[in-house]
């Protein structure tokens, strides 16, 4: 998922995005926690597509707040 592809959604569809990332960081730290993570790099990358939606989402706010 790169940043081109998030900001061309709604801040709703952003918010699911948002929702579901962390449960997938949720279910891989816990597979982790109990030696079952097969791909150690999917962690690092989700947390960075966690990152990556907060950061759209909040400049999405600025720009409808500077426009109000």
């Amino acid at each position: 998922m790169n940043a081109k592809e998030l900001h061309d959604k709604t801040p709703d569809q952003l918010r699911d995005e948002l929702v579901a990332l962390k449960k997938e960081a949720f279910n891989l730290r816990f597979q982790q926690a109990t030696s079952q993570l097969e791909n150690p790099a999917r962690l690092r990358s989700v947390k960075r597509d966690v990152a990556r939606v907060k950061t759209v989402l909040n400049q999405k706010a600025a720009a409808a707040a500077s426009e109000e």
